[in-house]
């Protein structure tokens, strides 16, 4: 009859073989004062049964001289099974046996003896040191699963990340593939563009041409005069808009391109070849101190010809435009290879027009878009496309506030030099005007 004893404050199990129950009890209260689980087997074949559902014994205490089964032969049996054959076994015998019979023992796995009668301290200190010898084992066998799965956690990860990198390789490859073919297919469409503007201009320049002759022939009525009147305004509209498409459709600039300029003598150039809208509309200016910059002449001189043009193009009725361009600048550190200092001109565009919610902001500079009819304010709705790709041009950037009915205000940021490294995307900086720098 098997027998069981169980102390749930402890994780150490230890498991007593003896055929005489009273051996069992005597062995138990030994042990209970360490606060072992204890479990009892009055046979061999009890304990294998035991041992058939349970497993995790830190230390079997097994009498020698059983009937049926003896210990050595339930010990051979027990370690015949993998799970079980690192539970230790001391054998607790009454007889001293020769040398050989003990060896026998230890042959079949035996780690000690304990002879009979027991000695409660000698057999609790032996238990104890097998115990920690059990635990440090068990603490081994945990870290050893917990380097094998790490070791198999770090080798996924190896293997994902060599699986990254070389999805990362294929997706620069294609990348680079990629945005060569767009270049190619954007150097094309530039062409394209420009040819196809081009080519327009000649029977367009005919249309203006002869309609403006059969005008001035003066031989037709006021209803085909006023008809005529307008295929000139379509014809001269149509061509304000090629020559627009012909400007935004340039190819990049290069160093060559870029001539040292003074920013005032361009806006005075700008306003002298608005002079007739100028005279028509009342409109005066305030230029302040302006700076030499390194820029494309022709393309510097568009964009503030489209400013200005904007500034009494959209004013408010009766009220004569008044506009403002003055400039402010700031010091970007040197580079690592040069400690020399690079400056940014933020060139300021005000007016006192009619202005339009901020929310248009950024879809001002989109091609074709236009805030207002074209019966109210002509124009090809491109002019400030081009603003922002001249900026661009110039590693440089634009941006617009604007409050209806109060005006409007354009900031054109350019570096002193085409070369003078990209404009950082954010533009809260402090500037200061030109006069208070040194």
């Amino acid at each position: 009859m098997e027998g069981l004893h169980s102390n749930l404050k402890s994780d150490i199990k230890i498991l007593i073989v003896d055929d005489r129950e009273d051996n069992l009890f005597s062995i138990q209260a030994i042990l209970e004062k360490d606060n072992y689980n204890i479990v009892r087997a009055n046979s061999g074949r009890a304990a294998l049964k035991i041992l058939l559902k349970e497993f995790d014994f830190s230390l079997i205490l097994m009498d020698v001289q059983m009937p049926d089964l003896n210990g050595f032969e339930t010990a051979s049996i027990i370690y015949e099974r993998d799970r079980l054959k690192s539970i230790p076994i001391i054998f607790i015998t009454a007889h001293d046996y020769d040398e050989e019979f003990v060896f026998k023992g230890y042959r079949m796995g035996a780690v000690d003896y304990i002879y009979k009668p027991i000695n409660p301290e000698l057999l609790r200190a032996k238990v104890s040191v097998f115990v920690e010898l059990y635990r440090k084992n068990q603490q081994l066998m945990r870290q050893e699963k917990k380097l094998l799965s790490a070791n198999r956690s770090l080798q996924r990860e190896i293997e994902e990340r060599r699986a990254s990198e070389e999805k990362v390789k294929c997706l620069n490859e294609q990348l680079v593939e990629n945005n060569a073919h767009l270049k190619e297919i954007n150097e094309e469409l530039d062409q394209f563009a420009y040819v196809a503007s081009h080519d327009l201009q000649e029977p367009l320049r005919k249309i203006m041409l002869f309609s403006d002759k059969i005008l001035e022939g003066g031989e037709l009525d006021a209803a085909s005069a006023t008809l005529l009147q307008k295929i000139i305004r379509s014809s001269t509209r149509m061509q304000m808009l090629i020559n627009d498409l012909l400007t935004l459709s340039r190819g990049a600039a290069t160093e060559a391109d870029f001539t040292l300029v003074n920013l005032g003598d361009v806006v005075r150039e700008a306003i002298s070849e608005l002079e007739v809208e100028i005279e028509k509309s009342g409109a005066s200016f305030e230029i302040g101190d302006l700076p030499e910059v390194w820029v494309i002449p022709s393309l510097i001189q568009q964009l503030f010809h489209n400013l200005l043009s904007n500034a009494i193009k959209f004013r408010r009725k009766l009220v004569p435009p008044v506009v403002k361009i003055f400039a402010e600048r700031f010091e970007v550190a040197g580079s690592a290879e040069s400690q020399t200092p690079k400056w940014i001109y933020k060139v300021s565009v005000s007016d006192n027009g009619i202005g339009f919610d901020s929310k248009y902001s950024d879809e001002v500079f989109r091609v074709f878009k236009r805030l207002h009819n074209y019966s109210e304010y002509e124009g090809s709705g491109v002019g400030l496309s081009i603003c922002r790709k001249i900026a661009e041009k110039h590693q440089g950037t634009i941006r617009v506030e604007s409050v209806p009915n109060q005006g409007t205000t354009f900031e054109i940021l350019l570096p002193e030099h085409p070369h003078g490294g990209e404009i950082p995307e954010s533009m809260n900086y402090t500037f200061l005007p030109l006069d208070k720098v040194s």
